[in-house]
């Protein structure tokens, strides 16, 4: 089990993850029912087990989705350490009439690239722009290549759910046990 906490003036987020637990449990607190749905879908499709107990200040929704993926993506990197994987990922996630590709390449180099062309500026109350600045976060802290890209989408709710879910297919797929290193540099980092 990997914790890892964050605590600045704006937020507090502590978290508890395992990637290949026997028995899988999700507990997630934000403070922000839209980021708890999400990192309950990226859970649960990853496989993992993951607690998220997290608060925010009262200006919006940005400081906690960053802080919450910086902190998610430290321990995502820390569970690599001593393992060995299969470090690509990738899905095609349906969602009714949404269809996003996801790719992840638990490299050592943190960059996302996205084409996520959310219909509205909102769900519910939740700022879709900060979907594109969690991802950005966590792929930079967990040192991994991120690429999200819809092929089409219904509405910005099914946009959402689709890179959520589909990016835990990926981390599954790219954090499954694997012997081979897989880069001919024969090293990942």
């Amino acid at each position: 089990m990997i914790s890892r906490t964050r605590t600045t003036k704006e937020t507090s987020v502590e978290i508890s993850l395992e990637v290949a637990p026997t028995e899988q449990t999700v507990s997630i607190k934000t403070g922000c029912p839209f980021m708890d749905h999400m990192i309950t879908l990226l859970a649960f499709h990853g496989g993992w087990s993951l607690t998220v107990s997290a608060q925010g200040d009262d200006v919006d929704d940005h400081h906690i989705a960053e802080d919450l993926a910086i902190t998610l993506g430290s321990a995502v990197l820390k569970s690599l350490e001593g393992r060995t994987y299969r470090r690509y990922g990738w899905c095609a996630m349906p969602m009714d009439g949404t269809l996003v590709l996801t790719s992840v390449d638990l490299s050592g180099r943190g960059s996302l690239t996205s084409d996520l062309p959310f219909p509205t500026e909102k769900c519910g109350s939740f700022d879709t722009e900060l979907i594109e600045e969690f991802w950005r976060a966590f792929a930079r802290e967990s040192r991994s290549t991120v690429h999200l890209r819809a092929l089409s989408v219904d509405n910005s709710h099914h946009l959402a759910e689709a890179t959520f879910k589909g990016m835990g297919q990926a981390l599954r797929q790219a954090l499954e046990d694997d012997r081979s290193v897989r880069s001919t540099k024969g090293v990942l980092v």
